[in-house]
């Protein structure tokens, strides 16, 4: 195949930069969706929460001199890093709900205790999604973007509303 088109486990797919060139040139098609993660946060119950603890990795990465970013080590590397990397986030579940995202910024190579891991390097704004229920899960999963919660701050209805009253809401399919 031309290099513009790449072997995908469902067929041949253009790669990206085809996919951006193409579609400038066509303004009336809209251009695709990037890929998602998405990952239970154990432990944590609220974006504050969330929000502190990444708050306090940062400090302590800047305390050892290490660079300041926010990065999640996983035993699997994803196989679709590429599409991920073309704008995708990682989407957090919380008490059972889909409550917030971070955009992806780079995916690594890492070791924990000599054994090849895969470092998610997210960006540090962490944005709050339309509460979605979600069903426990160990690791991460793809989440395809007709599948991801909007912004809340896109969402109609649920600005200024506290966290544990969207997630209840939620949960009724109310929001």
């Amino acid at each position: 195949p031309p290099p513009s088109i790449r072997q995908h486990s469902s067929g041949l797919r253009p790669s990206p930069p085809f996919f951006r060139l193409y579609f400038r040139l066509r303004p009336d098609i809209a251009l695709p969706m990037p890929l998602h993660l998405i990952k239970l946060c154990v432990g944590c119950d609220s974006i504050a929460e969330l929000a502190d603890w990444q708050s306090l990795r940062l400090k302590q990465n800047r305390a050892k001199g290490k660079p300041s970013e926010l990065i999640h080590i996983t035993r699997m590397k994803p196989k679709r890093s590429a599409e991920l990397l073309d704008g995708g986030s990682i989407y957090w579940v919380i008490k059972g709900c889909i409550a917030a995202r971070q955009r992806l910024l780079d995916i690594r190579e890492a070791k924990k205790n000599g054994v090849p891991h895969c470092g998610l390097v997210y960006d540090k704004a962490l944005i709050p999604v339309s509460p979605r229920p979600r069903r426990p899960f160990q690791g991460w999963r793809y989440l395809e973007p007709a599948d991801a919660p909007p912004d809340l701050a896109r969402a109609k209805g649920a600005t200024g509303l506290p966290e544990s009253l969207r997630r209840e809401l939620a949960a009724l399919g109310l929001l």
